[in-house]
This record gives structure tokens, C-alpha cells and sequence, in this order.
């Protein structure tokens, strides 16, 4: 078994759209690039189906699993999550660090072969501005897009940004996009980027298939190309991997992960992920607005339990978001399982259990949050509570998310990087992302200044103590780090499982 340590760590819900290997309706595109060195294609097996392809408006981790390949930013995180040159080969910050000046690559284009300039960032991140789009809130800071030449791009912000980097080029979501491309829609199912590999055909429920971009300017692939198929049941996918069917997966059973690291005949990468899952009790329910109430419920949560059940010893527990890895990470563990102090809390709060239905929002799409909220309603049932578990698939479960409906619920925050990832949109009182609706002034107030101080140390303060205030408060109630874990062919070589999730292609080959 493989696994790297991990360095500071974006957020993004990845929505499950699980689909089997039934054939659907193709999509054939003309063009696309071949001339991989080796001329072979990867074969690789995600656990559910892109819900759409349009880098900017899509959620589903599924999408970006394959938008990765397709689309750049204007800076990348390398294997450490520390921003690099992509798009942009070079940039100046202002000595007021209220100007960033991006220069780009000269020479880069699309996969239909025209002309990438700087009005294409311009208008990739004014789109997702203008139209608030899902990640608007990343861009909050600018107040200004210039392109004064083809090659140059000068982005203003109202106050100094240090996460700016990160914000422009943490994940997929800010991919710069080709204006024709999605003025006439085609982007959703025929998307085109700059990427390592241009999209070819896709096949709903079935397939999407990607040809090498010859032409690309971090060179060309290794590969001819990649094939993607949908396999969200993890024993299909292990098996065809044993049989050489495909080369990758992601789609993996937690439980079979050591079985599968002591067999010679596969690949099995562990890396552990800036990812977080946690639970949120809805405040504007009482009687969960009480702090009281929200605490007693933490002290009765059996984190181990919940992570061995889920990740069968891959999960790290975790009262706060910031993984231990992490030059970001604060230490916190008032939370241990204490049932006594549970009833104590209830008692001053005036609440009897034993009156409580608890309403639990889990999903059918992510299995681990069922397994999960039947040990939680095992772990609440000695408070006298009475957890009445819901399991919708994931586009209704955002749906009642988002109309408050739920007393708790439980879900996870993908591809982190930055602090202010982990903390603003989902606890900041006018944060984009805070269902459960908690507010405590001192907690924007630091929240607020962590995203303009400069100094990293003064800036890990500020986060430490809002992070704190967050779990105390039980504005979330956090449960682990999760692992990242795929596996492959020893064919297939080259590849890197990253903490991010991020999955990229461009630098495998296929041994004879």
C-alpha cells in the first residue's frame, strides 16, 4: 500500500450521479488529437457518471474526474497543493497587493485549434462573477478584469488576497473556458479547453472517451488516450481490473482495501485527502439552536466507530476540518464520547431526549453517510433520541439542504486548499454554504481578517481561534479525514494518487 504525506489543503460537493455500463445515447464529435508516444489508450473506471461538463456550473466530482484532463486554469496546485504556472506562465502582485498582474503563455490554443488569449480569462472569470455562478464566492475580492494585450491579464481586488492563487486555480471549477463553446451550449456534453487531452465522444451511461492533444503546451500525453466508464459498484470494478478489462479505478469497496494491498497483480495508491466529513444540525430547529443541545449531541458521536465503519481504518478522526497533516491544522478534542456529559448538557438546556425525532438528511448516492447515521442513531439512542434517517440521492438531498429542511445532516467538503476553504462559506454568518445557519460575530470578524492578512503566522492565529469557536459551538460537527484511494495495472505507469483528488493523466504510460 502506497501513501505520501500531505501538505496545507478547496471545497467542493461532489454530487454522485451513479450509473451501471448501460449503453445510451452517443455524442460524436469531430476532431479531436491523437499521437500518444505509446499509441495506447487508458481504460478507466469512475465510480458514477458526470452529471454534466461545463467546468463552471457542474458540482459532481464525477465531472471533474474528466474535466481535469480536458480543461487548465490559470495556475495549478503541483503534488504539495502549492500553486504553480499553468495558463499563466508568470505573475506580479503590486507592492499595495491590491494588483495582480497575470502574463500568459503565448502560443497555447483550443482543441479546435483557435487562438487562446487573455479575453478568455477575462471572460471565464466574469461569468462565473456576473452570472454567481457556484464558485462566485471565490472571487469575491475582485473588483476588476483588464486584458491590456493578448498575453496579459490584470486582475484588481478590493483588499489584499493572499488565497487569490488558490481561489484561481485550486480545482476544475475555475477552468478557463472557450466563449463559442458555451454560447451555444455545446459545453455541457462537448466541451472544449486547452487541456491535455480533448474530448471525442461521449456516450451517456456508458462512456466518454478522450484523444491526446498533440499540441499541448506541457507537451503532449504519454497515452493515445483515455477511455472513462461508469462503475459504481466497486466489486464490478475490481474484478474487471483483475481481468485486465480496464486499467484504473477509483471505484473501489472500503473493506476490501487490505485484501487488495497484499495483491501483486494490482496498484493500490492510499494518500490522505483535504477532504472533511461532517454533520450540521439545523439551528433555525429548536431545539437545536441551543448550544447546549448542539454539545451534547457532539459529546455523544463515537467518531472511531463512524470512520471504521466507513472507511474500514483509512479515515483519520478529526474534530476539526484541517486534516493533521496540514501546516493549517489545529488541534481540538474536547468532543471525546462522553454519553454523561450528553445528559448533563441536555438537562441545562431543558430538553428531554426521549422527546426528540430527530430528522437525519443522509443520501443514497454517498453509502458512507447511511452506514454512518445508523451508528449515529446508536449513538444517540441512550440520550432518548430517536433518529428517523432519510436517504434521498444526492440532487434532492442538496435540494432540501438548501430549503432547510432537516434537523441533521451529514456530507463531506472536497479539494481544500486554502484555510479559508475550510471555514468561510459554511460558518461565516453571510457564508454562501452555511445551511444550518450559525452565526457568531467574532467568528466573521476573524473570519473576515483571515482573508486579507499577509502574514502567514498572524494569518494561522486568526484561523486557529475561528476554528475553534466553530467546533466548540458545534456549528458543524466535524468526524474525519477521509483517504484517498484508487488503484491500477503495474502496466500503468506514472500516475500519482493526490490529496486533492485531482486526476491526472497527462504524464501515464502504458508499459508493453
Amino acid at each position: 500500500m502506497k501513501s505520501r504525506t500531505l501538505l496545507p489543503g478547496v471545497a467542493l460537493l461532489g454530487a454522485l450521479v451513479l450509473a451501471g455500463c448501460s449503453t445510451g445515447t452517443a455524442v460524436d464529435l469531430d476532431g479531436g488529437g491523437t499521437g500518444g508516444a505509446s499509441g495506447a489508450v487508458l481504460t478507466a473506471a469512475i465510480a458514477g457518471e458526470p452529471d454534466q461538463l461545463d467546468p463552471h456550473k457542474t458540482t459532481a466530482y464525477f465531472s471533474f474526474e474528466v474535466l481535469e484532463n480536458v480543461f487548465d486554469t490559470l495556475v495549478q496546485p503541483d503534488e504539495n497543493l502549492e500553486m504553480q504556472p499553468a495558463l499563466a506562465e508568470s505573475w506580479d502582485l503590486s507592492d499595495d497587493q491590491l494588483t495582480w498582474t497575470f502574463h500568459l503563455r503565448e502560443g497555447v490554443t483550443f482543441h479546435d485549434g483557435s487562438p487562446f488569449t487573455s479575453a478568455d480569462v477575462a471572460y471565464s472569470l466574469n461569468r462565473i462573477i456576473d452570472d454567481e455562478l457556484a464558485n462566485a464566492w471565490r472571487l469575491s475580492a475582485i473588483t476588476g478584469i483588464e486584458t491590456p494585450d493578448d498575453t496579459t491579464v490584470v486582475i484588481s481586488v478590493a483588499q489584499p488576497t493572499p488565497n487569490l492563487l488558490s481561489s484561481l486555480g485550486g480545482f476544475k471549477g475555475m477552468a478557463i473556458v472557450q466563449r463559442e463553446n458555451v454560447e451555444s451550449g455545446d459545453i455541457t456534453t462537448k466541451p472544449i479547453g486547452t487541456g491535455p487531452f480533448s474530448l471525442t465522444s461521449y456516450t451517456q451511461g456508458d462512456s466518454i472517451k478522450l484523444a491526446a492533444n498533440p499540441d499541448y503546451w506541457g507537451g503532449a500525453p504519454k497515452v493515445s488516450g483515455v477511455n472513462f466508464s461508469f462503475l459504481s459498484e466497486g466489486n464490478t470494478a475490481i474484478a474487471a481490473l483483475k481481468s485486465g478489462e480496464i486499467d484504473w479505478t477509483d471505484s473501489i469497496p472500503a473493506q476490501q482495501i487490505e485484501q487488495l494491498s497484499g495483491d501483486s497483480a494490482l496498484e493500490i495508491g492510499v494518500e490522505p485527502s483535504t477532504d472533511y466529513w461532517y454533520l450540521a444540525l439545523n439551528e433555525g430547529h429548536e431545539p437545536y439552536g441551543d448550544v447546549r443541545v448542539r454539545q451534547a449531541i457532539a459529546y455523544a458521536i463515537d467518531r472511531e466507530a463512524i470512520a471504521q465503519v466507513t472507511s474500514y481504518g483509512t479515515a483519520a478522526t478529526n474534530q476539526l476540518a484541517i486534516p493533521e497533516q496540514s501546516a493549517w491544522y489545529t488541534e481540538f478534542d474536547e468532543f471525546s464520547t462522553n454519553v454523561d456529559e450528553s445528559k448533563k448538557l441536555l438537562a441545562e438546556a431543558g430538553v428531554d431526549g426521549s422527546t426528540l425525532t430527530l430528522d437525519l438528511l443522509a443520501s443514497s448516492d454517498y453509502p458512507e453517510t447511511v452506514t454512518a447515521a445508523q451508528v449515529i442513531a446508536d449513538n444517540l439512542a441512550p440520550l432518548g433520541i430517536d433518529v428517523s434517517i432519510r436517504q434521498p440521492d444526492f440532487a434532492t438531498w442538496l435540494d432540501e439542504q438548501n430549503s432547510g429542511n432537516f434537523d441533521m445532516l451529514m456530507m463531506a467538503w472536497l479539494g481544500n486548499i486554502d484555510p479559508d476553504d475550510f471555514y468561510y462559506a459554511q460558518h461565516h454568518s453571510k457564508g454562501a454554504s452555511n445551511a444550518q445557519g450559525y452565526s457568531n460575530p467574532k467568528v466573521d470578524e476573524l473570519l473576515d481578517a483571515g482573508r486579507t492578512e499577509t502574514d502567514v503566522d498572524a494569518r494561522k492565529k486568526l484561523y486557529d481561534e475561528a476554528a475553534t469557536l466553530i467546533a466548540q459551538e458545534a456549528s458543524y460537527i466535524y468526524l474525519y479525514n477521509p483517504s484517498v484511494v484508487q488503484a491500477w495495472l503495474p502496466a500503468v505507469e506514472g500516475y500519482e494518487v493526490r490529496s486533492d483528488r485531482a486526476v491526472r493523466f497527462k504524464d501515464v504510460s502504458l508499459a508493453e
